[in-house]
Order: C-alpha cells, then sequence, then structure tokens
C-alpha cells in the first residue's frame, strides 16, 4: 500500500525553458489555499506550503490583472503559461498573493444623474406604473418571478426619489409591504421560505417537495438569482420604511446570509459564501446537481445584483462591514463576466472561431462555453444579451462601462433580431443601445408595448434620460468614484 505524495510534471511547450521553471521550483508545493476578504475591493491567498525554495503556483487571466504587485512579493513568470478553457494560466511565484479589484462605488440612484428637464416624461410614466401596483394581481407563486416584481416596484420608489416626485412613494411601500411580508412570516399560501438544516440554507416550500420547482431552488441552484430580488426590495422598503426595517432585519439577514455568510464558526447555520467562487473570482448557480461539465453559470447580471442588493442592505441598516463585502464581490463579478462572458471583437481568449460568432456567453461551465441559453437556442442572441443585463439598475453601468462593447453587442444582437414576441428582450437591447446613442435608445423605448417581469416603462426612461455624453465621465457622490467604477484623485 503507497502512503505520500505523486507529483507529476507537464511540459506546457515541450521547450527546455518550460522544464527549467518547473525544475527550479520543483522543492516545492502547495497542500492547501485560504482565500481571505482583508479589506474592501482587497482579496488575499495565504498559500501552505511543504518543501524548501519558492512556489510556483498558475494564475488566470483575472488574477494576473489584479494581482497588486506592491502588497506582495510575487513574480510573474509571463512567458511561463499553459492553455486553458479559461485563457492563458500564467506562473506566479510568491507564498502569497494579493488581488485588488477597482473599486465600484454602490449607490441607490444614477451615477450622473437625471436632468431636470427629463423629470416630467419620467414622472409621467412613473403614475402610470405606481396606479397599476395591485398585489391582488400578482398570479405567480415562484420564488424567481416573485421577486423580481417586488423588486421591479422597488425601482420605482428610487426612480421617484431621483426625479423629486415623492408623492407615489407611499403607495410603493404600501405596495412592497404587502408583498412582502407574506414571505417573510409565513403566511403566504402559495409558496414560502424555510431552513433546511440538511444542506443548511434557506429554500421554498415549493422546492422542498418538488426540485423541479422554483428552477432547482430546492437543490440550491441560482439562490444568489433567486434572494438577490428579495434584498433590493427589503433594502429599498427599510430606507424608505425605517421601523419596518428594523421589524423584519432578522428575516433580511437570513436570506441574505444564505449566500453571503462569512463566517467560518463550525456551528454556522449557512456555509461560507455559498455561491461565490473566491479562486474563479465570479458566482455559480449550478446547487446539487451533478454535471459532466462542471458547475455553471448563466445571467452574470443577476449575479451581480445579489451582491450589490446585499450592499444597499447594508446601506439601508448602516452595516458597513455589510456594503464593504457586497461592494467587494459586485465588483469581482463585473469584472469576472467582463473577463469570461463579454467577448468583443478581436478578443483572444477562446478561439477565434467562438469569438467571431459570439459577443457574449450564453452558459459558461466550468469546462464547457455554450453559446445557447437553457430557455434559448444561439440564435435568440436577444435572451442572451437580456439575462446578461437584467435587471437594469444604478450598478449595470459599471457592469457595461465599455461603450465599444456595447456597441458591438447591440449590434450583434440586431443582426438576428426577427424574432416575434420577445417585446420584453428588446427593452434591454434600447437600454444598451442608449449607452452609446441615447436619443436612439430613447426613441425606440418610447415605442415599446411591453416589459420584461422586472423592468417597466418607468425605469427604462430613467436609463436612458440619465446617460451623459460618451466624454463626460463626471464624477458624483462627492467626487470620490466615477462611472467607470475606477478611483477619481
Amino acid at each position: 500500500m503507497f502512503s505520500g505524495i505523486i507529483r507529476i510534471a507537464c511540459l506546457p511547450d515541450g521547450g527546455s525553458f518550460s522544464e527549467e521553471v518547473l525544475d527550479r521550483f520543483s522543492s516545492s508545493y502547495a497542500l492547501s489555499g485560504d482565500a481571505v476578504l482583508t479589506g474592501p475591493f482587497c482579496l488575499e491567498y495565504k498559500w501552505e506550503k511543504r518543501g524548501w525554495g519558492d512556489l510556483l503556483m498558475l494564475a488566470h487571466p483575472l488574477h494576473v490583472r489584479l494581482l497588486s504587485r506592491e502588497d506582495c512579493g510575487v513574480t510573474v513568470l509571463e512567458d511561463f503559461k499553459y492553455r486553458s478553457i479559461d485563457g492563458d494560466l500564467v506562473g506566479v511565484v510568491g507564498d502569497s498573493w494579493v488581488l485588488r479589484s477597482h473599486p465600484v462605488s454602490v449607490t441607490w440612484h444614477s451615477i450622473r444623474g437625471v436632468k431636470k428637464e427629463s423629470h416630467d416624461e419620467i414622472i409621467r410614466a412613473l403614475c402610470r406604473d405606481v396606479d397599476s401596483l395591485n398585489p391582488a394581481a400578482i398570479k405567480t407563486t415562484s420564488s424567481l418571478f416573485y421577486g423580481r416584481l417586488i423588486a421591479r416596484a422597488a425601482r420605482l420608489a428610487l426612480i421617484a426619489e431621483e426625479v423629486c416626485y415623492p408623492e407615489v412613494i407611499p403607495a410603493i411601500g404600501k405596495y412592497l409591504k404587502s408583498t412582502i411580508e407574506p414571505w417573510l412570516d409565513g403566511t403566504f399560501s402559495g409558496n414560502g421560505f424555510l431552513y433546511d438544516a440538511k444542506w443548511g440554507g434557506i429554500i421554498t416550500k415549493l422546492g422542498s417537495t418538488n426540485f423541479g420547482e422554483d428552477f432547482g431552488f430546492g437543490l440550491y441552484n441560482a439562490h444568489h438569482y433567486h434572494l438577490g430580488y428579495f434584498l433590493y426590495a427589503i433594502a429599498v422598503l427599510a430606507k424608505i420604511d425605517p421601523a419596518w426595517g428594523r421589524k423584519y432585519r432578522p428575516q433580511a439577514y437570513s436570506l441574505m446570509a444564505d449566500f453571503m455568510n462569512l463566517g467560518s464558526r463550525s456551528n454556522s447555520k449557512y456555509p461560507r459564501l455559498r455561491c461565490f467562487d473566491l479562486y474563479k473570482l465570479h458566482s455559480w448557480a449550478g446547487g446539487l446537481i451533478e454535471s459532466a461539465d462542471g458547475r455553471l453559470q448563466e445571467s452574470t447580471s443577476e449575479a451581480v445584483n445579489a451582491y450589490y442588493s446585499a450592499a444597499l442592505m447594508g446601506l439601508a441598516y448602516g452595516d458597513t462591514d455589510l456594503v464593504a463585502v457586497g461592494s467587494t464581490l459586485a465588483a469581482m463579478e463585473i469584472q469576472a463576466a467582463q473577463t469570461w462572458w463579454h467577448v468583443a471583437e478581436g478578443d483572444n481568449l477562446y478561439e477565434e472561431e467562438f469569438t467571431r460568432e459570439n459577443r457574449v456567453v450564453g452558459i459558461l461551465w466550468a469546462n464547457r462555453r455554450d453559446s445557447r441559453l437553457r430557455f434559448a437556442g444561439a440564435e435568440r442572441r436577444d435572451c442572451r444579451l437580456g439575462v446578461q443585463v437584467l435587471p437594469l439598475l444604478p450598478i449595470t453601468e459599471v457592469l457595461f462601462s465599455d461603450i465599444q462593447f456595447a456597441k458591438q453587442l447591440v449590434d450583434w444582437t440586431n443582426r438576428a433580431l426577427n424574432w416575434e414576441g420577445n417585446e420584453g428582450w428588446r427593452g434591454f437591447l434600447y437600454a444598451l443601445e442608449g449607452v452609446y446613442d441615447q436619443g436612439s435608445g430613447l426613441e425606440k423605448v418610447r415605442s415599446l408595448y411591453g416589459f420584461d417581469d422586472g423592468n417597466s416603462m418607468s425605469n427604462l426612461l430613467w436609463w436612458i434620460h440619465s446617460r451623459g455624453d460618451e466624454e463626460d465621465t463626471g464624477c458624483r457622490d462627492g467626487g470620490k468614484y466615477c462611472w467607470f467604477g475606477h478611483y477619481c484623485h
């Protein structure tokens, strides 16, 4: 019987240089690694090693981009690399890595603001959308679709604040209370949340008895998607009604901890960061279902929404730690989306054939990239664009801060936009068009007669009217962060 460690060396290019590098660092190897969020927008990897000499590890493209060489004594071996589905894995020498993400300022409202002359049009749409709010009209019991509806209503309250029209906020608050409370106090007849002691998490009543319900929520699929919408609505309601927020704080924090728990205690009710992968620097939506292609994630924008909403909840409750962690994970999720899901013309991360045919990945698996979606084929480019944009929020400005890529994505989608019944998806397409052509985006948004269940005319008009000139990168919130998410000195 063998007891020990077997090590295998693979030469990436068969050349003498790679062999020399492997020989040079062969006396040291890693036993384990720990990932620690050491501060806002800062993540440290600490490797436990055995042997003597320096440790050689491999970094994926986003690691290399975020490595802070001023904060750790690492050496990046640019010419020592292995090809992988995630891009080139580059050699890094050092026992500790410090990764620093570009800071992202989490805000309730748009980063640039809405000009006063645009308020009237938004207010007219806002009045219509608020008048249509009716809890009795909600027919869905799905945690995902229900969450989108209450988050849509919460957006209306923040838009009302931004365009200085507080008259509609009490009606929105009343609607949010009547729709959120049944889920938090267990009185919603169609569904509800339960604690699952076996796996340590929140599941739904429907999902607990039928794993096909709520898109596999009972099997822990896409928990950050579903719960992110609830956190957004809760954060807004706690902002506009602090007394309500205090009353329901325990339930709100339980939903957040399901996918945002950072506790390391063995008696913690929830695992540490259920969905977020601190090595890949993005989330996975797959739960307990086994797949030959490994873990997967489809909608990066809904993942961003989850951590953004957690940060907003931190703002509402004055919890600076939650703001910091939520903001950090949102920033990393954004940069991971821009690295692996957004496929710009001329990118060389993927094979040329894939890059030529795709501007956005449909489903990203651990060992596969799909052009299709779970609910639509590769030809439905409007759906692929939509699931990487929804829900439309202030943080979307950072996710799509690359204006040239936004234009490429819209052009690519337009070439295949000939499907019936896609009115809701068109809204997201026109929103992205508004990033670089405000007039055209506004004209097309005004022509819409239907919207995605988490979107509205008010929200689209708010988005278009809060776009600025391409050369305008002015800062708000005291001049701390620009709309690209970069620090302004």
